[in-house]
């Protein structure tokens, strides 16, 4: 039986162990702990992943990660009725511990009532949260499942992604010259200045209904009294339009080919990485139609919602797995507002264990 207590004393126990991306080693062992009790075999790839299954081919897989973002370190969960929160310095650690909290639980509910289930598999990966690279450095050999279930979706249990955009990130690093800044700034070529230029020629925030640009950063520079040798602005743009990408493509290239003749004398260099695909869900996909009923056994109702940020899933169904993300009960993702309501906690273990019964 989904037991509340346990599950919100197993989410407040995983999120006060540090593992911000790049940094889930602690997790991972924790991890291993709790899945060998659970009576499954745990390996890793050589990325850090981890797998755990009974050591049989499985017909469903289980999901969620295991890092978290900034600032996620000595995290303090606070129990406030219906919700936990953190005490406002840090994320509460959610997104997508959450996630793994409900998984948790399902399988000790399993275990603990001695319940036939189907022959399942479960993954646990790095580095979500910067690209999703746990993903898409996943060994999918150690895969048997062609179907998958990731807890990674803000909001109840009830709450499918539907849409999901293509993600590109861009790198664009320029070089000037560097003098002092009060003795003879005519000799440089500020970076800052050239970066400056770039940036507003191009766009901002939310295009369209699917569409959004970001510059997410900008470093330069060394001390206020030279003038900035090297600058390196990153950002990123969305959408699920593919021709809609195709013309911000262009309008990134059309930018720099604007300003690289006003500084003839430094070097603008660029260069945009695809970091993951769109999809869109199709009510008639077996396996959407299976988490439905399930839903729908718990007494909710299955909404669908498209989402402009990516998970997991979009690696998972580029590599042959038909992936479904739903809520996890978190809300205000990546924000020390960050809460996650424990009704929709146990309601994500109840979905996962009525997967598991098939």
């Amino acid at each position: 039986m989904i037991n509340r207590d346990r599950v919100v004393k197993t989410f407040c126990d995983l999120v006060q162990i540090d593992s911000p991306s790049g940094e889930e080693e602690a997790m991972t062992v924790e991890l291993e702990r709790r899945l060998a009790a659970l009576d499954l075999t745990t390996s890793r790839d050589d990325y850090g992943n981890l797998f755990a299954n009974h050591g049989q081919p499985a017909t469903l897989l289980l999901s969620a990660h295991m890092d978290t973002v900034e600032p996620g370190r000595g995290i303090k969960p606070r129990v406030e009725g219906d919700r936990i929160a953190s005490d406002g310095t840090t994320i509460v650690g959610g997104d997508c511990k959450a996630g793994v909290a409900a998984i948790l639980e399902a399988l000790e509910s399993v275990k603990e009532d001695g319940t036939s289930h189907i022959d399942f598999e479960a993954c646990f990966t790095r580095g979500e949260e910067t690209g999703l690279l746990g993903a898409r450095n996943l060994d999918f050999s150690k895969l048997t499942a062609k179907e998958a279930i990731v807890f990674d979706g803000e909001g109840p249990p009830s709450q499918i992604t539907s849409t999901s955009p293509t993600y590109i990130g861009f790198d664009i690093e320029i070089t000037g010259r560097a003098s002092h800044a009060g003795v003879d700034p005519e000799r440089g070529i500020s970076a800052i200045r050239i970066a400056a230029e770039i940036i507003t020629r191009l766009p901002q925030g939310r295009l369209d209904g699917e569409t959004t640009f970001n510059v997410g950063t900008v470093e330069g520079g060394t001390v206020r009294n030279a003038v900035a040798e090297k600058t390196l602005v990153r950002g990123e743009f969305r959408s699920s339009n593919l021709e809609t990408l195709d013309g911000l493509r262009l309008q990134v290239a059309e930018a720099l080919d604007e300003v690289r003749p006003m500084f003839p004398e430094a070097v603008i260099d660029d260069h945009l990485d695809l970091e993951f695909e769109t999809y869109t869900l199709s009510d008639n996909e077996p396996a959407v139609q299976r988490i439905k009923r399930a839903i729908r056994a718990l007494g909710l109702e299955p909404t669908k919602k498209s989402s402009g940020g990516g998970t997991d899933g979009n690696i998972f169904r580029l590599n042959g797995v038909n992936a479904v993300v739903v809520g996890m009960a978190d809300h205000n993702m990546h924000s020390v507002r960050e809460y996650v309501t424990i009704p929709d906690l146990v309601d994500a273990a109840h979905l996962c264990e009525t997967m598991l019964m098939g």
